[in-house]
């Protein structure tokens, strides 16, 4: 058996080590086209800004390791320029000799990954207009930013950029950050990073949404950038960070399927149209792990996970790759934002029905010292309440519930069990409560009719505006509020019923949703059509980042 695989990093060396695992007698050929076989790409801004300041801390294995402790042959500055699958041979370029040459092979594993795109702008090759992807594109910005850029320019606010301009603004360096979306992090729902932009803006980082480059020039002051808005900015160094590409060239020339975002197509099994070449990482269309759709998802993760199962099928196994959720995480400024499985705005475009909630808990009891705020919120199926897909924003323990979620996700669980977790539980750990029973009991009371609920976004759009009902003490009411909104707190409720109209359906909501819940409980009971905001004003303000005018009302 002969394994040749075309690519390291994640996809590729994972294949590669598990291969040997598999045989000891087997030939496995791990050709890379750089030279470096495997290193950290998500450490990559962290050495940029000095975080990570020994760069060998980011090479992940050498390729003398393979060789020594796996017996691989792994060939670096090589590159396959072709795959013949009628004779089963690739031909590979020695980058630094130029000679070529054939290699046969049983089992062929591609993993070339992604190439960052560098968008059709003028002046986007100049100099010192970069990407970042390999560990040499990281020693070319480091040496910028180590030989004294002052001000730098971040075009697109993905994680990557997000990331360079946290280590660019550690490292004393201003910088602004552009992108086409009315967003920061566009796979996220646009409300859920609020709490990010605040962050960003909060230390010094010029965030501007809605705008690109539209050109860039060489000017005395290093580079001038030309906005959409036509306004420019300067800068002596300028990275695009707008999203990547599958280098899917030699899969095209050979024949194999792609899709219509550039992925190559495999089967549950990583096999491409060609069942003796497998496809594995940021080079793949995969599917969806809730909906079975087809998607394209560039994480770590999964192409490391990716990479085994090739493996294991190359050599005769029968294993599954069950899909892709999406599971991602960025930490910005102190502020984390993580996600799994689908955002609402994905779900609206495939016409899936849905409902959501959204939860303001602290990450541990309250009463112990240091509990740090999040939002989650969670969506789900509004027949069976399987959950389709969460986000939490906020401090510390963003990423354990959202772990919890995915594991949720993807066991194809549903809200109802979210109310039955029996999760860790000290102070300083967690709640008796937990965050994730929270989003259960208050997503499982709605699909049991308990309290009816409005979303913000109905509200906005409503011809006939319901009465908005702030059921909070008129310290908080005073301190900032929805418009228009009449302030009866919760506990004066009862007694106060007759200041309602019966013949006007009635929103009322709280600061996180808990008073508006019980607010919405008396008043159903009283005979009112009430329903619950969703999130209470918290989440109206996720929605309406620009504080409201504050009135005498």
């Amino acid at each position: 058996m002969k394994l040749v695989i075309v690519g390291g990093v994640a996809g590729g060396a994972s294949a590669a080590a598990r291969a040997r695992r598999l045989s000891e007698d087997a030939e496995i050929v791990l050709i890379e086209r750089g030279p470096d076989v495997s290193f950290a790409n998500c450490g990559l801004p962290y050495h940029i800004g000095g975080v990570i300041p020994a760069r060998d801390k980011l090479l992940v294995t050498t390729p003398e390791r393979l060789r020594e402790r796996f017996r691989l042959d792994v060939r670096t500055r090589s590159e396959v320029v072709a795959i013949d699958r009628r004779k089963k041979t690739v031909r590979v370029r020695d980058l630094t000799s130029g000679r070529e040459y054939e290699e046969t092979y049983d089992k062929l594993i591609l993993a070339p990954g992604a190439a960052p795109i560098r968008p059709p702008v003028p002046g986007a090759d100049l100099p010192n207009v970069l990407t970042l992807r390999t560990l040499a594109d990281t020693d070319r910005i480091k040496s910028l930013a180590d030989g004294g850029v002052q001000r730098a320019v971040v075009v697109g606010a993905g994680f990557i950029g997000l990331e360079l301009a946290e280590n660019f603004v550690h490292r004393g360096i201003a910088t602004t950050v552009l992108d086409r979306n009315r967003q920061v992090l566009p796979p996220f729902d646009a409300e859920m990073t609020t709490p990010l932009l605040a962050a960003l803006r909060e230390k010094g980082v010029e965030v501007l949404l809605g705008q690109t480059a539209e050109a860039i020039d060489s000017d005395q002051d290093g580079l001038r950038i030309t906005l959409t808005s036509g306004d420019t900015r300067t800068a002596q160094l300028v990275v695009l960070g707008v999203g990547v590409r599958p280098e899917n060239a030699l899969a095209v020339r050979a024949g194999l399927e792609v899709g219509p975002r550039g992925g190559i197509r495999v089967n549950e099994y990583l096999q491409t149209t060609d069942p003796d070449i497998f496809a594995v990482g940021d080079v793949i269309e995969t599917t969806e792990v809730g909906t079975g759709e087809r998607t394209q998802v560039p994480l770590a993760g999964p192409a490391n996970r990716q990479g085994r199962i090739a493996a294991d099928n190359a050599f005769g196994r029968t294993t599954k790759y069950r899909g892709t959720q999406g599971t991602a995480i960025l930490g910005c400024f102190g502020t984390t934002a993580a996600m799994t499985g689908q955002s609402e705005k994905a779900l609206q475009r495939s016409g899936r029905p849905y409902r959501k909630v959204y939860v303001h808990p602290a990450h541990h009891a309250g009463y112990y010292p240091g509990a740090e705020g999040m939002t989650l919120k969670v969506i789900f199926d509004p027949a069976t309440g399987k959950l389709l897909g969460a986000q939490g924003v906020g401090g510390a323990g963003v990423d354990k519930r959202i772990d919890v979620l995915a594991v949720a996700v993807q066991a194809g669980m549903t809200v109802f069990d979210l109310e039955e977790m029996e999760l860790c539980y000290a102070p300083q750990f967690g709640s008796a409560k937990d965050p994730v029973n929270m989003a259960g009991f208050v997503a499982g009371g709605l699909l049991r009719g308990d309290h009816p609920q409005t979303d913000w976004e109905s509200v906005a759009a409503a011809a006939d505006k319901p009465l908005l009902l702030d059921v909070r003490t008129p310290t908080e009411f005073a301190s900032g509020h929805i418009p228009d909104a009449l302030n009866i707190p919760v506990d004066d409720l009862r007694r106060r019923l007759v200041e309602l109209p019966k013949d006007r359906p009635v929103v009322a909501y709280c600061q996180v949703g808990q008073r508006g819940y019980l607010a919405t409980r008396i008043l159903m009971q009283a005979g009112f059509a009430v329903s619950n905001l969703g999130g209470g004003y918290k989440t109206y303000l996720l929605h309406t980042p620009t504080p409201p005018a504050r009135t005498t009302r």
